[in-house]
């Protein structure tokens, strides 16, 4: 077989790999706390030929050599941390972090996980809970007479009950910062587990130690932009096509040879 079919068909999977990704990124644009990812490539292995296209493993024993790629691959799906717009909602269990750092939610097993999305509610355990129904770590439980609730940048949760004109604090929220974001890894339902990459967490009040602030009444949007995504999904199309090409080429190629 052609070589040449061969490395444009590993061109062919970078690429599908790299439209899954990009279709990925699109289908979260509305996903609260959502962070794109993009594909990392690299080239595969070279062999060393001469001009009679005969192999050679040390090149050493030939002065005319030339080295003949493999193609390409998917080395790695880095995702991008960087800080999303803050959208307004007004609803006062809502908080979006301005800044480095996470929100830490018990996970059923009784691990930690950790979430960009702010977006919470009470459960009938009076506790602050995601959308998916994790309790938020730490706990924070409310009275069941309260009226207002109020979190202030540095994750103090204060509470006013009946016709009190006080506030009583109850409660501290606290982020998650890691040495390296990149070493995350997704598992879903917009959460990330740490790894050996990531490093422990460091556990710390907003606005503290490079954490972020919080601000209640807000959510942190998608960070991904449409029109970079698009032209991203133009320039994958063009490659795979491109690849695709090549294999039609070869085809034809040997065709003619299989004609002599």
């Amino acid at each position: 077989m052609i070589p040449s079919m061969w490395i444009a068909k590993t061109g062919l999977d970078a690429q599908q790999n790299n439209m899954d990704i990009i279709s990925n990124n699109l289908a979260n644009i509305n996903t609260n706390g959502f962070k794109k990812s993009r594909a990392v490539f690299e080239d595969l292995v070279y062999k060393s030929k001469n001009y009679e296209n005969k192999n050679y493993y040390e090149k050493e024993n030939s002065e005319n050599f030339f080295d003949a790629g493999a193609g390409s691959k998917t080395r790695e799906i880095q995702k991008n941390f960087s800080q999303g717009n803050l959208l307004r909602t007004d609803e006062n269990k809502d908080i979006a972090i301005n800044g480095d750092g996470f929100f830490q939610v018990q996970m059923p097993d009784g691990s930690t996980a950790y979430t960009r999305n702010g977006s919470f509610t009470i459960n009938k355990n009076r506790k602050l809970i995601n959308k998916n129904g994790l309790l938020m770590k730490p706990n924070i439980m409310l009275p069941e007479n309260f009226t207002n609730l109020y979190i202030d940048k540095n994750g103090i949760v204060s509470i006013m009950i009946d016709d009190q004109k006080e506030k009583i604090q109850i409660g501290q929220i606290t982020l998650a910062i890691f040495a390296n974001n990149d070493g995350l890894e997704s598992i879903g339902e917009n959460l990330y587990k740490e790894t050996s990459l990531s490093g422990e967490p460091l556990e710390s009040v907003p606005g503290t130690y490079d954490t972020g602030e919080l601000k209640q009444g807000y959510l942190e949007e998608s960070n991904v932009n449409i029109a970079e995504e698009l032209i991203n999904m133009i320039q994958t199309q063009r490659a795979y096509e491109i690849n695709s090409k090549s294999i039609s080429v070869s085809d034809k190629m040997l065709q003619k040879i299989c004609e002599l």
